[in-house]
């Protein structure tokens, strides 16, 4: 018995989850028309029904993300396009709001967004004693805190491998929701993590000023497969349902490779789907969006987890500027070319950035000449040639297929047999003809045969009985070929066609008896479903419009303390605050607390600035 492992790709719209699918992709996740956490990569039904006849011949599942938090008048609407998805053939639904567990749902495996902070073995246990098929663990886990899950509970787990990480745990921040109104658990979080921040002590003294000291860097776990799955992962997530088909192409390209690779040389392991990639290109994650890359906490706390400088993709160090002239400059480093994005840090620390316009011998003329300067260190986060060959058909995935034609006096039939094991027959009245050219016609008959076409098969073998094969028209071969194949495309779509899961109430006990705002309860369906579950509300949600003064409004393991090397247990030099440390933007003014028996800073809003 092996065990699945699973590649799994975000898809803004259907056709970069068909992109994702052709670079390797074993499932992908797609948002639902709305009450999606990423609001603007929503996509209509008869998208994701389009996806599903595209993944499913590949047994690649779809998973939409339905995983907002819900108003009462919102749930019957909510309800509705589960339906929808369900009937469009979709393999699973992400869910924030457990409201909906109260709600007479269809048939559809459920599947705990991150959103619902899955971080402990307690959560997590409780999660699938309550019914759901799979639970997307928190970013934040290190190895240890997975494999203490994965020893209480059977239930599958699907754990971020790449792409942008919340600097709150998810579900648990309500810094956009207090400050305009706009609710990352309502899908349209308006990213103030992402602004510049100056940090000051109880004294007033400036420690750090206008940094993006709430912004980190991108997640990047290559390199970490084997022990993730010794951890208890089976399900490996790249984020970016905002990004575009290049990122998906890219990033799923390597991580299929890097995923290959461990199967091949580790008994006990198989893809989750079926067909092959042939990839055209080497993928490279430092070639695509990235604000550098960190490995998080997945080793524990061992190193600088922030981008504070910038919250923009730097991309790929190229070099050195080594001479300027007028209107050009010289590089130290690697090769550029015509329309490559080059960025830089000028003399007042700002990101700055120019495009290459074109290039005689070693002179490179960018389209400003702006603060470039000897000695600067420039990056490429645009690299245009690496771009355009994603922009072109870039790979192609294929099922393989064995196929043996068979001939008697009256009928002639082809049998085709796929890689997975699944076989299906043509046949055609037609008498047997001795060939005048019996090489002729063998090799008329092998190369009809094997045309694949636009199909999404590949020939692995063609074998004939009688050995060799009687004059058949084109015509003939080209019938038989099409209509074995689209049979057995049949076939495949009903054998990997969505299972089924039936969710049935219960009265397991919720691991904590009292809850606050942060439940995220916002409609009377999730508070009836927590007081079920032993568990009392005792605040609704921020989103419902009740007061953010005085409760926290970020619960993070990111730590500025430690960014900026004035942490008391893990810095070396012994420095010693006057606390409480304030962060502010200019307009509102926050008080950091912290928490070192957890390794946690939380965040609260102060007042506006006068």
């Amino acid at each position: 018995m092996t065990t699945p492992l699973e590649l799994l790709a975000p898809a803004g719209n259907a056709k970069i989850g068909m992109a994702a699918i052709d670079h390797g992709a074993d499932a992908v996740y797609i948002g639902a028309p709305r009450f999606s956490a990423r609001a603007a990569a929503g996509n209509p039904v008869a998208e994701i029904a389009a996806l599903v006849s595209y993944a499913h011949p590949f047994a690649v599942k779809v998973y939409v993300a339905l995983n907002t938090l819900l108003t009462d008048a919102e749930l019957p609407d909510a309800l509705e396009l589960i339906r929808q998805v369900h009937a469009a053939g979709a393999d699973g639904l992400i869910i924030q709001d457990v409201g909906l567990l109260e709600c007479d749902l269809p048939p559809i495996p459920l599947i705990a967004s991150t959103q619902m902070h899955n971080a402990s073995p307690e959560k997590v246990k409780f999660l699938e004693d309550v019914g759901f098929q799979r639970v997307i663990l928190a970013r934040e886990l290190s190895l240890a805190e997975i494999r203490a899950i994965r020893d209480r509970s059977r239930i599958e787990l699907e754990s971020f491998v790449y792409g942008a990480l919340c600097v709150s745990y998810s579900g648990q921040c309500y810094l956009s929701q207090a400050l305009c109104g706009r609710s990352g658990n309502r899908g349209v979080c308006a990213q103030p993590c992402r602004h510049r921040y100056t940090l000051y002590d109880g004294q007033g003294k400036n420690i750090a000023a206008d940094k993006h000291l709430l912004s980190l860097k991108d997640l990047n776990l290559s390199g970490a497969i084997a022990d993730l799955v010794a951890a208890g992962i089976t399900s490996f997530k790249i984020e970016g349902r905002y990004k575009d088909a290049t990122y998906v192409k890219n990033v799923t390209a390597a991580f299929r490779q890097e995923i290959d690779r461990f199967i091949a040389a580790t008994p006990g392991f198989r893809r989750a789907s079926t067909g092959t990639s042939e990839i055209n290109f080497t993928p490279d994650l430092n070639r695509t969006f990235n604000r550098g890359h960190t490995r998080y906490f997945l080793c524990d706390r061992k190193e600088k987890v922030g981008a504070v400088e910038t919250p923009k993709s730097m991309g790929k160090a190229v070099g050195t500027v080594a001479a300027v002239g007028k209107g050009f400059f010289r590089l130290r480093g690697e090769t550029l070319r015509n329309g490559d994005g080059l960025c830089f840090f000028n003399s007042s620390g700002v990101l700055a950035g120019a495009r290459v316009d074109r290039i005689v011998k070693d002179r490179i003329y960018p389209n400003t000449m702006e603060g470039l300067a000897v000695g600067q260190h420039l990056y490429r986060n645009r690299d245009q040639e690496f771009l355009r060959r994603l922009e072109r058909a870039s790979a192609n995935r294929r099922v393989g297929v064995s196929l043996r034609l068979l001939q008697s006096a009256t009928e002639v039939a082809l049998e085709v047999t796929d890689e997975d094991g699944l076989q299906a027959r043509a046949s055609i009245s037609a008498p047997y003809q001795n060939p005048r050219n019996q090489e002729a016609v063998r090799a008329q008959t092998h190369s009809q045969l094997a045309a694949m076409g636009h199909t999404i098969y590949r020939l692995d073998g063609l074998t004939c009985a009688p050995e060799q094969p009687g004059f058949l028209p084109l015509s003939t071969l080209n019938r038989l070929r099409r209509e074995a194949l689209e049979r057995l495309t049949e076939r495949r779509m009903k054998y990997y066609r969505a299972k089924a899961a039936i969710f049935l109430p219960n009265s397991v006990p919720y691991p904590e008896k009292e809850l606050d705002y942060r439940a995220n309860v916002l409609n009377r369906n999730a508070e009836r479903f927590y007081r079920r579950h032993g568990a009392t509300v005792s605040e609704p949600a921020l989103e419902s419009g009740t007061a953010p003064a005085g409760k926290p409004l970020m619960t993070t393991r990111y730590c500025l303390r430690h960014q900026l090397d004035l942490c008391p247990q893990h810095s070396k030099q012994k420095i010693a605050l006057k606390e409480p440390l304030l962060l502010t933007d200019g307009r509102h003014r926050y008080r950091l607390t912290f928490d070192c028996r957890r390794c946690e800073m939380l965040l609260t809003l102060e007042k506006p600035e006068s």
